[in-house]
């Protein structure tokens, strides 16, 4: 695991809560319509004319694309959690907890360490530590 994995817990969230809604509501938009062009022979030679309708080929794809990159998006935010979630060190869970996966808006090692009556440097140090040893764990797995 690392910082910046942690860190774009929060981004891939609210990406997965924006691919949400354009899943469910992508085919109320008005891009989905689309125009073709067709040859007409009912007088016996081609006459071209513009066909509108909804565009499923392309709607599929999107649809297919944006499904793709939420499951990703949400493996990813899964292997954080679950990685968090096995911290043994219960201050260390909080901390991880309260930087990186509560809340919508970023909260700095400032405030987090005022609420678990630590210094600030502290926190940095038990984040560096647990991060190494499980890089050493994973190291060691390969």
């Amino acid at each position: 695991m690392t910082k910046e994995r942690l860190k774009a817990y929060r981004s891939n969230k609210a990406e997965i809560l924006e691919l949400d809604y354009a899943l469910q509501n992508r085919w109320k938009s008005d891009t989905m319509i689309g125009n073709d062009v067709i040859f007409d022979y009912s007088k016996g030679y081609p006459m071209p004319q513009c066909v509108v309708g909804f565009d499923k080929e392309k709607y599929e794809r999107l649809q297919d694309r944006d499904l793709k990159r939420k499951k990703a998006l949400e493996q990813e935010c899964k292997e954080v959690e679950q990685f968090v979630d096995a911290i043994p060190d219960s201050l260390a869970h909080r901390i991880f907890r309260k930087l990186f996966i509560d809340g919508r808006k970023p909260v700095t090692q400032e405030q987090v360490a005022k609420s678990v009556h630590l210094d600030r440097s502290r926190i940095s140090r038990k984040i560096d530590t647990i991060l190494k040893n499980a890089q050493k764990a994973q190291d060691a797995q390969l």
